[in-house]
C-alpha cells in the first residue's frame, strides 16, 4: 500500500515538474546575458543598506488601518523619501493592508501594508520597476518592544541573505505615517520593505512557481541549509509541503528551491504573541526543534560549515544595527551561542541534528 502510494506521488510530481520545466525552459543560467530575452530586474531600492528615511501620507490614516476586511480597498498615498543626494522625492502610489495574524485587529492596531508602485512616474527613482512591495510594520503603536520586533525580523532576513543569494532582499526604513485629515497624530516608526517574489527569482536566474510537493523533491543543499538556518533562529513556523511561510522557484537546472520568509514567530525574537504548534511538543518558541528532513550527511556537513564560516558576520549584523536595544542584543547573542555550541561539537551535532532529522 505504502509503495503504491509512493509510486503515485512520484508520478504526480514528475508530471508537475514537467509542466513547470516547460514554463521555465527559457530561464537562462545565472551568468547568461538576459538583455535580449527579458528585462533585467530593476533593484536600486535594495542596492544600499543605509536606513531609508520615508514619509507615507494618506488622506485618512484611520480608515487605512481599520481596512482589514476580506475585500479591503486600495488607498491613494504619497510616498516621499530622501535620495542619496539629500533631495526629497515624492511618488503618487496606492497602499492596502495585508497579512494574516498581524492583519487581525485583536493582535495589531497597525496592520502590515502593501505598497503598490505604478509603472509610470517612477523612472530614475529607487522604486523604478518594483510593482507591489510588502512593508513590515510595527504592529502596535504604543509599545516600544514591537519596534524591536521589526528590527529583529529584519536582521533574520539579512542573516539568510548572508548564507545564500536565493533569499529575499530587504531595506530598513524609518517611516512617518501622516494623516492628511489631521485626525490622527503622525507616527514615526521602523519598518522594512521586502523584495517581490518574482523579482527575487529573476535576480537569481530562476522563476517563481507555485507547486505543492514533498520537501524531499527540493534542492537538498538549499533545503538543508534553510532547515539549519530555521533551527538557528528557533523558528518552527514553516512548511515546504504546505507552502507555509516559504516561496518556491524553479532554477535553471530544474531543481526547485524553497525560500523562507515571515519570521516573527521565531524564538530568536520571541514576540509576545508567538506560540509553538501544540503538535510539535515544545513548550516555547525559544525551545529549538530541528524540522529538516534526512538527507545524505554531506549536505548537512556543508550547511553546518556554511553557518560556522558566517558566524562572525552574523554576530556583526546584530552588533552594528543602530536602534537595536542592548538587552535584546545580549539575549540574542546568547541564544545564538547555544546554537553554535551544537554546530561546533561533532557529538552534539549528531545528537541534535543528524539523529533528529525527519524521515517521513
Amino acid at each position: 500500500m505504502r509503495r503504491a502510494l509512493a509510486l503515485t506521488l512520484v508520478a504526480v510530481l514528475a508530471a508537475g515538474f514537467e509542466l513547470v520545466a516547460q514554463q521555465v525552459s527559457s530561464v537562462p543560467p545565472p551568468d547568461a546575458d538576459t538583455s535580449a530575452t527579458s528585462p533585467a530586474p530593476a533593484q536600486p531600492l535594495f542596492g544600499a543598506r543605509d536606513l531609508l528615511q520615508m514619509r507615507l501620507a494618506v488622506p485618512d490614516l484611520k480608515k487605512l488601518v481599520r481596512d482589514i476586511e476580506d475585500e479591503n480597498e486600495d488607498h491613494p498615498a504619497r510616498l516621499t523619501y530622501v535620495n542619496a543626494m539629500g533631495d526629497s522625492v515624492t511618488l503618487d502610489i496606492e497602499v492596502e493592508t495585508r497579512g494574516n495574524f498581524r492583519w487581525q485587529r485583536r493582535n495589531c492596531n497597525f496592520p502590515p501594508i502593501r505598497l503598490e508602485i505604478p509603472d509610470s512616474g517612477v523612472a530614475e527613482t529607487l522604486f523604478a520597476g518594483q510593482g507591489d512591495l510588502k512593508l513590515v510594520t510595527h504592529c502596535q503603536d504604543n509599545k516600544d518592544e514591537y519596534e524591536q520586533y521589526v528590527l529583529q525580523e529584519y536582521l533574520i532576513y539579512r542573516v539568510y541573505e548572508l548564507l545564500t543569494e536565493r533569499s529575499f532582499q530587504t531595506r530598513l526604513a524609518r517611516i512617518s505615517y501622516i494623516d492628511e485629515k489631521a485626525e490622527r497624530e503622525t507616527l514615526t516608526k521602523y519598518a522594512f520593505i521586502i523584495e517581490d517574489h518574482d523579482m527575487m527569482a529573476a535576480r537569481t536566474g530562476c522563476q517563481a512557481i507555485e507547486l505543492q510537493a514533498h520537501p524531499l523533491e527540493f534542492s537538498p543543499q538549499e533545503t538543508t541549509l534553510m532547515a539549519l538556518f530555521q533551527y538557528l533562529m528557533g523558528n518552527t513556523d514553516w512548511s515546504i509541503a504546505y507552502l507555509h511561510n516559504v516561496k518556491l522557484m524553479m532554477c535553471p537546472d530544474y531543481e526547485p528551491v524553497a525560500v523562507p520568509y515571515d519570521f516573527d514567530w521565531a524564538g530568536a525574537i520571541s514576540t509576545r504573541y508567538a506560540r509553538p504548534d501544540a503538535k510539535l511538543n515544545i513548550r516555547s518558541v525559544r525551545e529549538r526543534l530541528f524540522r529538516g528532513f534526512c538527507r545524505p550527511e554531506e549536505f548537512f556537513q556543508q550547511a553546518r560549515q556554511d553557518l560556522i564560516e558566517h558566524k562572525e558576520e552574523i554576530y556583526a549584523l546584530y552588533r552594528n544595527l543602530e536602534g537595536l536595544d542592548p538587552k535584546v542584543l545580549e539575549k540574542t547573542i546568547e541564544y545564538f551561542d547555544d546554537f553554535y555550541e551544537i554546530m561546533e561539537d561533532d557529538k552534539k551535532f549528531k545528537r541534535e541534528i543528524l539523529d533528529e532529522c525527519r524521515r517521513q
